[in-house]
């Protein structure tokens, strides 16, 4: 379980990059289209690299399992991608985030008719816990004149991320957590070039360009990685609880990068959503202690 968070939470921490990423694209003259090619062509790149040079075999994939991932990824995490990045045109990164953090309680809660997961008392108090972390973290989100536009694509955004999730603990049964992620970033960069085409890259300049390479590289390749293997461990209901750190993240970010200020209660929020991520963990522990302690 701790292995889990841990990855969860580097995760999260990639992903909470990426909306504070996107907004200093927009300012840099970029578009959404341009800035989803960059995400996962270089994303791929990135990967690919890596993997020749240190795992090759992880390229091997059954053609079943190909289907599945190249599926999921070319029409869910497309749809999701598109969504998010477009919703930070209209709105701020932090009304972005609060709608796509519904996401951890609708996948915990799916996950116990289709996935069979156990409601357990400390996880149904963490995804409270969290909840409210995240409605304190982002209190003042609406109050910033949330364009209607930005709310839909958000939600639209939240709700394909949820199926996402369930759906990639299902596809990535018997698979690795490196070669679900090659595949899941291949096939969802080429969702997005079969829809425009990835020539409009060759008309960054560099500035975009280096933006280009850090989304593909950090919330993209690292984030996917961390995340998949975090499933791998705990299953997709924890690790979107546990990843439910990426609002600190992106607060902090806001902070630093954007001169966000960070209201009192937003502190408060963010010590609610670590004590939800610390519960499980806890709970686990003192469960593989008496475990141990036992005759």
């Amino acid at each position: 379980m701790t292995t889990g968070a841990i990855l969860s939470l580097l995760s999260a921490i990639c992903y909470g990059a990426m909306a504070v990423m996107a907004k200093a694209a927009y300012a840099m003259g970029m578009d959404a289209w341009q800035m989803l090619l960059c995400r996962f062509v270089f994303g791929v790149l990135l990967m690919g690299g890596w993997l020749v040079l240190r795992d090759p075999g992880a390229f091997r994939i059954a053609p079943k399992k190909l289907a599945a991932v190249g599926l999921v990824g070319m029409f869910l995490y497309t749809t999701q991608s598109f969504c998010y990045f477009s919703s930070i045109r209209y709105i701020s990164p932090s009304t972005t985030t609060l709608i796509l953090y519904a996401y951890p309680a609708v996948v915990t809660l799916l996950s116990a008719p289709f996935l069979g997961l156990r409601l357990t008392r400390p996880l149904l108090f963490s995804l409270l816990a969290v909840s409210a972390g995240c409605a304190l973290v982002f209190s003042d989100a609406f109050a910033r004149g949330a364009d209607p536009r930005g709310l839909a694509l958000a939600s639209g955004g939240m709700a394909v991320f949820s199926c996402y999730l369930l759906l990639c603990q299902v596809v990535m049964r018997g698979l690795r957590p490196k070669t679900a992620t090659f595949y899941m970033i291949l096939s969802t960069g080429l969702g997005f070039a079969l829809v425009h085409p990835p020539t409009v890259l060759l008309d960054l300049t560099a500035p975009q360009l280096a933006m280009g390479l850090a989304l593909g590289l950090i919330p993209t390749a690292l984030a996917v990685s961390l995340l998949f293997a975090a499933i791998e461990r705990v299953g997709s209901a924890y690790a979107s609880v546990f990843s439910s750190f990426e609002p600190v993240a992106t607060i902090v970010f806001a902070a630093v990068f954007l001169g966000d200020p960070v209201i009192p209660w937003q502190i408060g929020g963010a010590l609610l959503i670590l004590a939800g991520i610390a519960l499980p963990n806890l709970a686990a522990w003192r469960q593989a202690r008496a475990l141990r302690s036992a005759p």
